[in-house]
């Protein structure tokens, strides 16, 4: 039962306010002054308490002060007659919870109740009712054959009762949650294998079901903003998945308008294909055709060194376009925090330009940083814990620094999105290859490798799926769901290694279904 204290020098002529109270279930105790209210608070364990702020002895403020030095996590909502507009912004000060004015009614008095007593227990009735609507409404389309669109909805309903839950952690569905993410992404599987290579052709010809891939996000939402001549932003997160962005969100919402769309990452949903692919505004395969110069092949490479070309790529991408800048293209790649507070102190001066291109690493640096360093896999040993480590990173980033000082440009157009998700890594599978096989964990480039087909796509003919292999014998083995891949010598080892670690590079949800964001300064 819910415990009130209720401190009014007129108390008695508040008495139907407590009976009304009493018959909701609720357990009134009653001071007339705030010594008294003080020695109740001290003894009894309250969940609210309604503070007068006129009375004799100590006023309403300075009982306020005490009874927060008491337990600063009892709300107090403030009872007065007093409508001054300073006595509001002391009592806010002094961190009043509430603040009603004299008379009150019956239903100003349960709605404060409500709000501070209930409102958990109503949240969380409404967070199981729709989950369990959404549960059974995804599992159903799981038994049909399902377009891009509704795997659209379907991944965002998914994400939607993630957020809940990290909200509400008590109500004890996260288990329900990752059964039905584990189901989903078996099934999403089958529809990129069956699907993908269709996507792939002349975007002309595409229809109106095809996600936009990596190759058309720089056409369509960069290169159509470039015509009006503002300043604009191109910002690319490395290794930024949906959930991760919309803990940030939240941040920068009071700051901007925004426009949220989605995109699918090409396969492999790695860092040297998808984000060379965004800037180029073609596939790979593509790439090494167009321009042997920055030829993709990874074997044997870093890497950081298979994207060094990427200011180059935008720029040969404005020159097919015919797009000529009124000053030179800037391109920016934050890879550690010092160099990011020099880039957010300077950020007026890219401003005056009309593109500016910035690439964030520090999102794929925690991911990678979570498997190598024991500490920050106990602080985010979960994916609801994950997004609290994202939020806390944000809060405190260059990123959001930037964005906060961009917000009060009033003609800058800011596009944000990422190269590829990352996804959770719990089971692992056997590979085989040889010495000149890659080394990613949720994808293969050799000869001859050979996988379980029913936990790994085994690419054949990696030019119909865009990916440059170079040689007529190479497969491209790619995990799917959250597998990652583990060769038979020292089998064990490695696969206690590698499990529970964010990766990338294979197909699930978390890591082709992507955000696009545009903002525009509120101001």
């Amino acid at each position: 039962m819910n415990r009130i204290l209720w401190v009014d020098d007129e108390i008695e002529l508040l008495r139907p306010h407590v009976m009304l109270l009493e018959q909701r279930g609720y357990n009134v105790s009653t001071a007339t002054n705030g010594e008294d209210a003080i020695e109740l608070a001290q003894h009894n364990r309250y969940d609210l308490i309604f503070l007068d702020e006129t009375m004799v002895g100590i006023s309403g403020l300075e009982t306020l002060s005490v009874l927060k030095d008491i337990d600063k996590s009892v709300p107090v909502v403030m009872v007065t007659k007093n409508e001054q507009e300073s006595v509001m912004e002391e009592a806010i000060g002094r961190k009043i919870d509430d603040y009603l004015t004299k008379p009150v009614n019956p239903a100003q008095i349960i709605a404060a109740c409500k709000k501070f007593l209930d409102t958990r227990r109503i949240t969380e009735e409404k967070v199981t009712q729709k989950f369990h609507q959404d549960y059974s409404s995804i599992s159903r389309r799981l038994m049909d054959r399902m377009s891009w669109s509704e795997w659209l909805d379907v991944y965002l309903r998914l994400v939607n009762s993630a957020l809940d839950l990290d909200k509400h952690p008590d109500v004890g569905l996260e288990q329900s949650l990752r059964d039905q993410f584990r189901e989903c992404n078996a099934a999403f599987s089958k529809f990129i294998e069956n699907e993908y290579v269709d996507w792939l052709g002349d975007r002309g010809k595409r229809e109106e079901d095809m996600p936009l891939l990596s190759p058309h996000i720089a056409d369509t939402y960069v290169i159509p903003r470039l015509q009006n001549g503002r300043p604009t932003f191109f910002i690319v997160v490395d290794c930024m998945r949906l959930d991760q962005w919309l803990v940030m969100e939240e941040f920068i919402r009071p700051m901007y308008s925004i426009q949220r769309d989605y995109y699918c990452s090409i396969l492999p949903t790695a860092t040297p294909y998808a984000r060379n692919s965004i800037f180029a505004g073609l596939y790979p395969t593509e790439i090494n055709k167009h321009y042997p110069q920055f030829t993709i092949d990874e074997r044997g490479k870093d890497e950081h060194t298979l994207n060094r070309n990427e200011k180059e790529f935008l720029n040969l991408l404005l020159q097919r376009r015919r797009v000529k800048l009124r000053n030179d293209l800037q391109y920016i790649k934050i890879i550690d925090t010092e160099f990011g507070k020099r880039i957010e102190a300077d950020i007026m001066r890219y401003a005056k330009s009309q593109l500016t291109a910035i690439v964030i690493n520090a999102v794929d640096m925690i991911a990678h940083s979570r498997s190598d360093y024991p500490i920050l896999k106990e602080i985010a040993p979960d994916e609801s814990a994950y997004r609290t480590l994202t939020s806390s990173w944000f809060q405190h980033s260059s990123f959001y620094g930037i964005l906060k000082a961009l917000s009060t440009v009033k003609d800058v157009q800011i596009v944000i999105t990422t190269d590829h998700g990352s996804v959770r890594c719990l089971r692992g599978t056997k590979v085989v290859g040889d010495r000149e096989t890659t080394t990613n964990l949720r994808y293969k480039i050799g000869r001859n490798i050979k996988a379980e087909r029913s936990e790994a796509i085994l690419v054949t003919d990696p030019e119909s799926w865009r990916i440059p292999a170079g040689g007529v014998t190479t497969t491209v083995a790619i995990a799917k769901e959250d597998r990652y891949f583990v060769y038979p010598t020292d089998y064990h080892h490695y696969l206690s290694k590698y499990r529970d670690s964010f990766q990338h590079g294979g197909i699930s949800m978390e890591e082709m279904i992507l955000p696009v964001v545009i903002l525009e300064p509120r101001a």
